[in-house]
This record gives C-alpha cells, sequence and structure tokens, in this order.
C-alpha cells in the first residue's frame, strides 16, 4: 500500500516565555501597560490588547451629569419633610419647580400676605424653594400690575392698591354670600336686633353685609357704608385686634372727633380701651357714633387668631341698653366661629 505524506509548512513561532508567578505589583503593572497574557494550547503568549474603557462621566459627561444631578434631586425630596404655608396649616409641596406660572404668582401672593410685614427676595427665595430668578421676575409682574408694592431703599414688597380692592370687592360680592347671609338672619332672629358684618379699612369699618331686624324704630344702612372705626363697636373690636405698634401709628395719624358726649376723642383712654377689648374679647358701643344707639361686636378669627373681620349688632338704647348688649355676645361669638368655618379660615 503506498502512503503519501504531504508536509505544509507551519508558521514559525518564537519560542514562548515561559509562564511566571508575578507578583500583585507585577499584575497592576501588565496591566498599566495594556499587557494581556493569552493561552494557546496550553501555553501562555503575551499580546497588546485595547485598553478597557474605564466606566467614567468623561464617555459622556452630559448624560452622566444629568443623571447625577437627577439622582441627587430624588434623594433630597426624599429627605425633605413637607412644610407649612405661612401662617396655614397647609402644607406645600416639597418643590414649587413643578408649578405653572399663574401658580407660582399665586404662591409669592399668598406669602407675602401671610408676612406682617413687608418682605425681601431673599427671604421669598429660602421660603418657597423657587429659583431666584423666577421669584424676582414673578415680583416685577406683580408690581407692574399693582397687586404689590416695592420699597425700592429696602427693596422689600408689600401689599399693593389693586389687591386690596380686589379683596374687599371680594367680601362685598354677593357671588358667594348665600351661605355669609344665612348665618347673618340666623343671628338676627336669634338677638332680635340688627347685625352686620364688616371690615377695617383703615381707620374706617366699612359694611360687607347687613340685615335688619323686625322693628320699626332701625338704623338704616346699606352694604358698602363707610363709619369710623374708633366709635363703633366692630371698628373697635378690629382695632384691637392689630398689632400694637400699626394700631398706635392708625391712632396718632387721625384726628379723633367726637361724634357724641361719649365718644372717646384721646389717644391714650383709646389704647386703653382697645386694650381691654382684646382682653375680653368683645367690643361694646355706648353710644359713641350716634346718640341713642348702643351695638356689640366680637371678630371673626382664622386659625391663626388673626381677625378678618367683626360680627356686630346694635340698636336703639331704649330697646337694647349696655347689660343687654353684653349678654348677647355670646351668641355672636356663635355665629363668628360658624362664619370662619364658613370662609374656610
Amino acid at each position: 500500500m503506498l502512503c503519501l505524506i504531504i508536509r505544509t509548512p507551519c508558521p514559525k513561532i518564537s519560542a514562548p516565555a515561559p509562564i511566571v508567578k508575578t507578583s500583585r505589583r507585577g499584575r497592576r503593572r501588565n496591566r498599566a501597560s495594556n499587557v494581556r497574557p493569552i493561552r494557546v494550547s496550553g501555553r501562555a503568549f503575551e499580546t497588546e490588547q485595547p485598553p478597557v474603557p474605564k466606566p467614567s462621566h468623561t464617555t459622556h459627561p452630559l448624560k452622566a451629569r444629568r443623571s447625577h444631578r437627577a439622582l441627587e434631586q430624588q434623594s433630597r425630596a426624599r429627605a425633605a419633610k413637607p412644610t407649612l404655608a405661612p401662617d396655614t396649616d397647609i402644607p406645600l409641596p416639597v418643590s414649587n419647580d413643578r408649578l405653572s406660572a399663574f401658580e407660582k404668582s399665586l404662591v409669592v401672593l399668598e406669602a407675602i400676605v401671610g408676612h406682617r410685614t413687608p418682605v425681601g427676595l431673599p427671604d421669598l427665595t429660602a421660603e418657597l424653594r423657587l429659583p431666584r430668578q423666577t421669584i424676582h421676575r414673578v415680583l416685577q409682574q406683580l408690581s407692574a400690575a399693582g397687586l404689590l408694592v416695592c420699597d425700592p431703599s429696602r427693596d422689600r414688597y408689600a401689599i399693593g392698591p389693586r389687591l386690596n380692592r380686589l379683596a374687599l370687592a371680594a367680601m362685598l360680592t354677593r357671588n358667594q354670600g348665600a351661605p355669609v347671609r344665612a348665618i347673618l338672619a340666623a343671628t338676627v332672629s336669634k338677638v332680635g336686633e340688627t347685625c352686620n358684618i364688616g371690615v377695617l379699612d383703615g381707620l374706617e369699618f366699612v359694611y360687607l353685609d347687613r340685615i335688619e331686624a323686625e322693628w320699626s324704630l332701625r338704623v338704616h344702612l346699606t352694604a358698602g357704608s363707610r363709619v369710623p372705626s374708633y366709635c363703633t363697636s366692630g371698628g373697635k373690636v378690629l382695632l384691637a385686634w392689630l398689632e400694637q405698634d400699626v394700631r398706635e401709628a392708625l391712632i396718632r395719624s387721625t384726628k379723633l372727633a367726637a361724634f357724641t358726649p361719649t365718644t372717646i376723642t384721646s389717644a391714650a383712654a383709646l389704647c386703653q380701651e382697645l386694650e381691654r377689648i382684646r382682653k375680653e374679647g368683645y367690643a361694646i358701643n355706648n353710644e359713641e357714633f350716634t346718640v341713642g344707639i348702643v351695638g356689640a361686636a366680637v371678630p371673626v378669627l382664622d386659625r391663626s387668631g388673626r381677625a378678618l373681620g367683626a360680627l356686630a349688632l346694635h340698636g336703639p338704647s331704649p330697646r337694647l341698653s349696655v347689660p343687654g348688649a353684653r349678654d348677647r355676645v355670646p351668641m355672636l361669638k356663635s355665629a363668628a366661629r360658624q362664619l370662619a368655618e364658613v370662609w374656610g379660615v
């Protein structure tokens, strides 16, 4: 049998280096020099291989930075606790970044209304968790619309004249006044005298609503009427609930004219009377504005204890004495609590 053996040339391979165990330092040096050992048929060879890319933000810097920021925002949101809006028990959202432009304007307005004194941009930025540029733009827009006023010397913002008019018109409107009139009518039936609801506008007491008693002898005033606050029960009770410095500034800025012999015309005596009203929780009008008319009033308080308005009654002195008006104060306080619930405060 004839056998042919064909020999094919094999590629020359250099003699492989023996496998030597290296130390950790050597392995680190090999990795640093991009030298990777490979094994072919039980023998080891060293060959040059491309380095394995390390995960780093340099590969995709924008994506990595964005993801890092997103993780930070998520961790902050989980760690943050909801805070309460100024002078309310309504929790604010953890972040206001996703609010619409209109909602951001409302948040800024509510924050400024909640402060007792004018507030600046740094305080609003820390309180509302909104970008400083956003709050500054909103403040400029609200000031241009007359809803806010800015003190240029201190760069602080307060309520503007247009917002005052809007708030007063909202209280005067009959668009939402059905529950209020129902409470007022029920109070008139209980006390047997004319009752009214009013607010303070400077040193004037403005009637928001009024229901007359079923008597032929009565005083005719309509909603929107203005009377001096320092000589009426409703006005005095609201003056008593002002902060002391604001109250004293109002009293000093106005001359206390005498309408009747019992009108308080001394600023010191009026301040003492207001302190007593604040302690007792109600005010009495002993014919101080009109001769022969006696009245009593209590404040309508919100949850933080601020007086938003006053509920008052009055009647002719032959029918309603000062002790009789004082006896009706508990009924007025009960109705005032109902009004606060209807107003949602």
